[in-house]
């Protein structure tokens, strides 16, 4: 069993579980008369994995075309088999960053997971992200003429984004997603972006946010844009591309997560329509390894997001893999998927880690993922609340 916060697997390990908690964990625990007993075998017992950076309502195909093609209805069925596959791959906690022209149907299948109608991870749902008209997500590469719906709901100034941020909230909405810079380009050799938001608008949106209690998120891959979200005060800087040693200053003060969201992009490198594309692809993601690095090195706090919906549901253990193979031991990776990004979604003290009065959501795995990584890309048994939904 993983002790994750003593960063060591206990042998053997053993949890007791009643109704939705753990009672106990450990070498042994107590069997009470009349307990069910689970026996894995020789596998590892770990908590349920957590992805910070997730789109139910994106499938592989066409962002932009999913919006226009296909009606909400339809992707919001599609969401819940995503929820699904996310789930039998042994998360069992995920904040989804955007519905991409959904709206509010996010909180529907959060709703419908929380009340046990759909197989699921614990869900955090943002609604639409926001975004500045002709920003980074504005019907791209449209014809504007057209009218074609945005993937993003358009604030341009402080008043609008608190009027979208209050209407998003009536919806459902747990936080908010900006998007606060794009689109991204290489400039001799270097990484290039502008932002969206100043920090005046980015600090109006947080502090409305704040003052119902909830946080804001921010896509924003270079600077100066992250440097105005960290000042600001969001709750994380998801894709992180290029941190500026002041941006990762002020995180570190603040306690700013970033979350790296690897696998998007080896998959867009992998995946591009054209070489030329694909050229491009594969330079930012070579820009982004060599930032990262300075970033671990820095001690930028960092938690685990994939960026899972335009590549398939259910595989997205992959970050794991990418972020080991870029810098950081096993037990970090473990430990910002885990520690860090229980506090990110909002439920430190009850999610990420197998001991007395967090929820009772345990995976298990073959092998020791504190050796290698990858066999969380094989999960064999999931539990979830207290519910056995693979074994």
């Amino acid at each position: 069993m993983l002790d994750i916060k003593a960063g060591k697997i206990i042998k053997p390990g053993e949890v007791l579980i009643q109704a939705d908690r753990i009672v106990e964990a450990g070498s042994a625990v107590k069997h009470p008369a009349g307990a069910e007993v689970i026996d894995l075998g020789d596998r590892t017992l770990l908590p349920g994995l957590i992805d910070a950076h997730i789109h139910l309502f994106l499938h592989p195909g066409a962002e932009d075309m999913q919006t226009v093609v296909e009606s909400v209805p339809q992707r919001t069925i599609i969401a819940a088999v995503a929820a699904r596959d996310d789930l039998m791959a042994g998360f069992t906690a995920e904040r989804d960053m955007g519905t991409e022209g959904a709206g509010s149907a996010d909180s529907s299948v959060r709703n419908a997971i929380d009340q046990g109608l759909i197989p699921g991870p614990r869900l955090r749902v943002s609604g639409n992200a926001i975004s500045i008209l002709g920003g980074h997500e504005d019907a791209i590469e449209f014809n504007p003429a057209e009218h074609i719906s945005s993937n993003a709901t358009y604030a341009n100034s402080a008043d609008e984004l608190v009027s979208v941020i209050r209407r998003q909230f009536k919806e459902g909405a747990d936080f908010i997603k900006m998007y606060q810079t794009g689109a991204d380009s290489v400039r001799d050799g270097k990484h290039s972006v502008p932002y969206q938001y100043t920090v005046a608008q980015l600090e109006a949106a947080v502090k409305e946010a704040a003052r119902t209690g909830k946080r804001v998120a921010v896509h924003a891959t270079g600077e100066p844009g992250a440097l105005y979200a960290a000042q600001a005060g969001v709750v994380s800087i998801d894709h992180a591309d290029q941190l500026s040693d002041e941006t990762i200053r002020v995180m570190k003060e603040k306690q700013i997560f970033a979350v790296p969201t690897f696998t998007i992009f080896e998959y867009f490198a992998e995946h591009a329509g054209t070489p030329q594309q694909s050229a491009r692809e594969h330079q930012l993601l070579e820009l982004k390894m060599q930032e990262f690095k300075k970033q671990i090195a820095a001690g930028v706090p960092l938690a685990v997001g994939s960026d899972v919906g335009p590549f398939p549901h259910g595989t997205q253990a992959r970050e794991f893999v990418l972020m080991v193979k870029n810098g950081m031991s096993p037990l970090a990776v473990l430990q910002a998927d885990l520690l860090n990004g229980a506090k990110l979604l909002g439920w430190e003290g009850q999610i990420g880690s197998l001991e007395p009065g967090f929820l009772a959501d345990v995976i298990a795995v073959t092998g020791d993922p504190l050796q290698d990584i990858s066999v969380l890309g094989n999960v064999s048994f999931v539990m979830k609340s207290g519910v056995v939904y693979k074994k």
